[in-house]
């Protein structure tokens, strides 16, 4: 994964106010209204969080009348765990060999 890619993931993770819609959603999809509810923020406060975890791929929105439903991408969160796994993961060895000798 690229850097530009993996920095939108990450960016759809800093903000308390995204953390908890994505809790909200780890029990199914939910119509806008429903989180704008929960959340006590205003509509267009609301529409730019759900761009960032929608522009992420961690999200997917649908449009259903007036309205838009999101749900959590099951494609999205994994390729998120996979991130995290591969920035954390350290490998053995050197990658040119001359790191360690001295």
């Amino acid at each position: 994964m690229d850097e530009r890619k993996a920095a939108l993931i990450f960016k759809a993770f800093c903000d308390e106010n995204r953390i908890h819609i994505l809790r909200m959603l780890t029990s199914g999809e939910k119509c806008a209204c429903k989180l704008l509810e929960e959340l006590n923020v205003t509509q267009p406060t609301l529409s730019h969080h759900m761009k960032i975890l929608c522009d992420s791929g961690v999200v997917v929105g649908r449009k259903e009348g007036k309205w838009m439903h999101y749900s959590i991408s099951e494609t999205g969160g994994k390729a998120a765990v996979d991130l995290v796994k591969e920035l954390t993961t350290t490998q053995s060895g050197c990658s040119n060999g001359s790191c360690c000798e001295k």
